[in-house]
């Protein structure tokens, strides 16, 4: 993940380059839909990871701790899908 991540930036530093230099836009905006791409696929990871083990423990045990580890998920989810 720290990979994925550390090329994303990478990517943003070449879109600020290109900013500068005055990229043709267009190509400019196809670099950052790909950034915004990565950073997605990098919090599904992260999420994907978090439901499979804070939240799958947590609803194991039950309880109260259970249903607020349900609706941080929940609420991750739907800021990812509103991004």
């Amino acid at each position: 993940m720290v990979t994925r991540l550390r090329r994303i930036e990478g990517q943003v530093r070449a879109i600020t380059a290109m900013v500068e230099n005055d990229t043709y836009c267009i190509d400019i905006l196809t670099q950052i839909a790909a950034s915004n791409s990565a950073l997605k696929s990098v919090a599904l990871l992260l999420l994907g990871d978090h439901l499979n083990s804070c939240v799958a423990t947590a609803a194991a045990k039950g309880g109260p701790v259970a249903d607020e580890k349900m609706d941080e998920a929940i609420a991750a989810i739907t800021r990812l899908v509103k991004s």
